[in-house]
């Protein structure tokens, strides 16, 4: 009996998908040239796909520059998924304590691949805050979550992301895979990772694991804010309260530390 052809609607889902995730916090907006050129497809190709996606309000025109921007059905989807993590709805009260504890912004991050993303934020109430973006990605060597996350994950998630190369986004960034082994061991025995100008410069946080009922550290919950607030001398004190919003969040998803320590 001869095979079946894929059907042809199946790559059309395919390249509508790769122009959806071409869309990014640094470029908001697109042309159908820059699509086609980017994707190695033929503009004409790209505008029909933009054209339906447009028709289901995954992606808006703009009449005055004919360039492309992601739609409200994006986000509606987006918020589908982000409600329904067990980790977003179990631990947002947690992080609502936590902003007023510390006065900071609050994140919760998870790894995807290997970079770090914030999958939910509360802000604080100061007139001065740092600026980060639910959804964007960051390196996971660089921030307090993402080093908290490296350190309790796998080797060789940790060989991966020494090996795709630790770029330098400020003096501060770790680039020695040594040092950053060093850096992942310490954040193991003391349980909190801090960040200092490694990504941002300006910027400091702290940041403390998340575990589901097995025991496997599944998220990071973070405080994030201007260096001249998150002193030096204030750091113990942070944290300690990240930890224990940590442990509660934890506790949340069904982790008993008790059994743990007895096994």
């Amino acid at each position: 009996m001869p095979k079946k052809k894929q059907p042809q609607t199946l790559s059309s889902v395919k390249n509508a998908l790769l122009i959806l995730k071409s869309f990014s916090t640094y470029e908001p907006t697109k042309k159908v040239s820059e699509l086609a050129e980017s994707l190695g497809l033929a503009k004409s190709t790209v505008s029909r796909l933009l054209s339906t996606l447009a028709s289901e309000g995954f992606v808006i025109k703009d009449q005055k520059t004919s360039a492309y921007r992601l739609g409200m059905s994006v986000l509606t989807l987006g918020g589908i998924v982000t409600n329904n993590l067990e980790i977003h709805k179990e631990s947002a009260p947690v992080l609502y304590k936590l902003v007023n504890d510390t006065g900071e912004t609050a994140h919760l991050a998870i790894m995807d691949g290997l970079d770090t993303i914030y999958i939910h934020k509360e802000e604080c109430n100061h007139p001065v805050r740092i600026l980060t973006h639910l959804g964007r990605r960051n390196p996971s060597y660089c921030t307090s979550s993402g080093k908290v996350l490296l350190a309790f994950s796998d080797d060789h998630i940790v060989e991966a992301v020494i090996n795709q190369g630790l770029v330098p986004h400020t003096e501060n960034s770790i680039t020695d895979p040594d040092l950053l082994k060093e850096e992942l061991k310490s954040i193991r025995e003391k349980g909190y990772a801090v960040s200092t100008e490694e990504l941002t410069e300006g910027t400091k946080s702290v940041a403390a694991p998340i575990r589901d009922y097995q025991g496997k550290v599944v998220s990071a919950i973070t405080v994030v804010g201007p260096i001249q607030r998150m002193k030096d001398s204030k750091l113990p004190d942070i944290a300690k309260k990240v930890m224990e919003a940590g442990k509660e969040a934890s506790e949340r998803l069904g982790y008993d530390e008790r059994y743990f320590r007895r096994l």
